[in-house]
């Protein structure tokens, strides 16, 4: 059996960031609103007090842009984070960071280290969204950063945003194929979530920018992972993690905000596959029209392909003249895969 894997956050608000993107306020997004280094090694070490021996641990420096902090605290903390390495206590290091904070000097410094991947905060491939949204790089220095991780044998997950100022779901598409084809073997995917004090809750407030709604953030969170999906890159996260400050009205201004964000976009891939599923039918014998089936869905994935409040059941009898009658587990199907049946008596049971 698979080792559960788990992440040690050890969060680093805004250090190293060189700007302020519309969108940002790393404060809110992680709780913390400082950093004192002494802290680091006592939430490790309160982590590990929690977590199953048999677990696969990695110790995580999320928040800012690690590699761009202070050389001397960058590496005081990777000193750190390598004796639990070497004592057995974690399998690795983890950072995040942005795409034009990797370097040969960085490359250099990391490789001294047993990272297990590196996040980049890439969030659009699209220049027009990147200029926007004031990364203060281009998606030519992703494409470097990628390219130059890859030649050193680092693996890297590309992090995106969904919804960004200036972005479509064409752009979005886009972005996710480039991440793809530029070798993540990961990937997070971000809806965003207008905070105040941001440029962003000004651009709202003025009308120059309308957050999407929940429904529309799971839409188009769904588009993208059915693009990883299909190449095998795994999606660690969709939304941010929930917590109380993101449900403080003081702190969040506007945006999909929901706790269940990753599970309503894998609702909505199942609705498509189901949809998929009896068009094909229907086009196989047009005289299925009033049908009673049942869908068979991988174990543990009953919830998902019903979707919330039974939402996919009622958009699919909207939609088409059947009946949805019962779902079914069957292990031997992978995620997302389903099958349709003819409902019959023995189905009853």
């Amino acid at each position: 059996m698979m080792k559960k894997h788990i992440n040690i956050p050890v969060f680093i608000p805004h250090l190293g960031c060189p700007n302020q993107c519309v969108f940002c306020d790393q404060h809110t997004i992680s709780g913390a609103c400082s950093f004192i280094r002494e802290n680091a090694g006592k939430t490790i070490e309160e982590a590990l007090t929690t977590i199953s021996a048999d677990a696969d641990c990695e110790i995580a420096f999320f928040g800012g842009s690690f590699t761009g902090i202070d050389r001397g605290l960058m590496t005081d903390l990777l000193d750190m984070a390598q004796t639990y390495v070497h004592s057995g206590r974690v399998s690795g290091i983890r950072m995040s960071t942005r795409p034009d904070y990797i370097d040969e000097e960085i490359l250099c410094i990391l490789s001294r280290y047993t990272v297990a991947a590196v996040e980049l905060g890439i969030q659009s491939m699209d220049d027009g969204v990147l200029a926007v949204c004031r990364r203060g790089h281009r998606a030519a220095d992703t494409e470097k950063a990628c390219r130059m991780l890859g030649e050193a044998g680092i693996s890297w997950a590309g992090q995106m945003m969904i919804g960004l100022p200036g972005a479509s779901p064409e752009t979005e598409r886009q972005c996710a194929e480039r991440i793809c084809r530029m070798g993540a073997s990961a990937c997070r995917i971000y809806p965003t979530i207008v905070l105040h004090h941001t440029e962003l809750a000004r651009m709202t407030a003025s009308g120059a920018y309308t957050p999407l709604t929940v429904e529309e953030a799971a839409e188009r969170s769904s588009a993208v992972l059915e693009i990883f999906l299909a190449h095998g890159v795994e999606c660690l996260r969709i939304g941010l993690c929930d917590s109380e400050t993101l449900h403080d009205p003081d702190a969040c201004m506007a945006g999909p905000v929901h706790p269940a964000m990753g599970e309503l976009t894998a609702s909505r891939i199942y609705l498509h596959r189901i949809e998929e599923a009896i068009e094909a039918l229907f086009l196989e014998n047009p005289a299925m029209t009033g049908a009673e089936l049942t869908v068979s869905v991988p174990c543990g994935e009953i919830s998902k392909a019903v979707g919330q409040r039974r939402a996919n059941i009622l958009e699919i009898e909207r939609k088409y003249p059947v009946k949805l009658r019962k779902f079914l587990e069957n292990p031997e199907q992978i995620r997302y895969n389903i099958q349709l049946g003819i409902f019959s008596q023995s189905d009853r049971k």
